[in-house]
């Protein structure tokens, strides 16, 4: 197990532009952190700078206290699961998993024992002698991991694992992921552009956006209280609403917003920061009630998604750019499209956001 120190770490191939723009961030001992964003954010690449795949162009990487710039990947204590399992097709399981320890000289039974209590974890004892042709995806991506904790890593690195997986499969692996980093408490660094996996596995994510780091916090801490519009956007499932608005009047407990063209609605609480002209009102779909009729924002339904447990209603608000989506619980709606509602956000959970797109912390 590992501590994992980044100080202002930058990645530029060439004279190009920064691909990292001056990362800093603290793992601790036996963390499981995730780093999440949409493609091409410098995720990626930062799990593969600290893998000692990728050089880093400026900053200091730090395992255990011992800087790693220069070192070699077989020195820095990391092993490494990609997204392709990259198995090699003419050995068995077994031969897969202890292959780097074969490598590095250890003597056959000591590689047989890791091997074995590796499969063991992992519930796949009865694969060992099986060819990776042989396999599921699934069994596949069992061995991958498998190969990687043979080596007793002091980090793990996984670079999107079950981006190749099916639905069902994607849940499965990360139930046992979760086992796993439970069973060994070793620290883990986890990158995908899911943020559902994100939410469910990390003890802390990461959000990347465009070489920088938007926010870093727990799951809920994030989801909850997103520092700007671009996290509150990225995390959750469907995403959050934003709705131009502008404060039109503020005394010590509430705030009246006019919202769209016709819209109007009352949150109680206060601002930390002092909007300046327009600002954006943030709602999550499952925190806006709907109405036939009455005060709140007019909106007119266009669509009605049924998924049994919960009703998607998307609808359209005049003076704003975007459809909005409501997520209602249970399956019976009279509504249809074409209808006209009245949409009213929940008190105590919305947000508020300034042009710039930073949170101005109402509460």
């Amino acid at each position: 197990m590992a501590t994992l120190h980044l100080r202002g770490i930058k990645k530029q191939y060439d004279t190009g532009p920064e691909i990292i723009k001056g990362i800093n961030m603290d793992i601790v001992d036996g963390e499981f952190v995730v780093f999440v964003g949409p493609s091409g954010c410098g995720k990626s690449t930062m799990l593969r700078m600290i893998a000692g795949l990728e050089d880093i162009t400026a900053g200091d990487m730090l395992i255990d206290g011992v800087r790693t710039n220069d070192l070699p990947p077989s020195e820095r204590g990391v092993a490494m699961v990609f997204q392709s399992y990259a198995l090699y097709p003419h050995m068995t399981v077994g031969e897969n998993m202890g292959f780097a320890l074969k490598l590095a000289g250890k003597p056959k039974e000591e590689v047989k024992a890791a091997v074995g209590r590796a499969a063991e974890i992992l519930q796949i004892t009865h694969l060992l002698d099986r060819k990776p042709k042989a396999l599921s995806g699934g069994q596949r991506q069992r061995v991958a991991i498998g190969r990687a904790i043979v080596r007793k890593p002091k980090v793990f690195l996984f670079d999107e694992p079950l981006s190749n997986l099916d639905a069902s499969l994607r849940v499965q692996m990360r139930i046992e992921l979760a086992k796993l980093h439970q069973e060994l408490g070793t620290t883990m660094i986890y990158v995908t552009h899911d943020q559902v996996e994100a939410m469910t596995l990390g003890d802390r994510i990461a959000v990347f956006n465009h070489g920088v780091i938007e926010q870093i916090g727990r799951p809920l801490e994030l989801y909850e209280r997103p520092a700007n519009q671009f996290v509150g956007g990225f995390l959750g499932s469907p995403k959050m609403n934003f709705l131009p608005a502008a404060v039109t009047r503020r005394d010590a407990d509430n705030i009246l917003l006019s919202v769209g063209k016709q819209g109007s609605v009352a949150l109680k609480g206060q601002l930390a920061r002092n909007p300046e002209g327009q600002v954006i009102l943030g709602v999550r779909p499952e925190h806006l009630e709907i109405a036939k009729e009455g005060p709140g924002i007019p909106a007119t339904v266009d669509l009605l998604e049924h998924l049994g447990d919960s009703v998607i209603i998307y609808a359209s608000v005049p003076g704003a750019d975007q459809i909005v989506t409501v997520k209602v619980t249970g399956h019976n709606s009279s509504l249809k499209p074409g209808d006209t509602v009245s949409l009213r956000p929940s008190q105590g959970v919305c947000h508020l956001f300034a042009q710039s797109g930073q949170s101005l912390g109402l509460q």
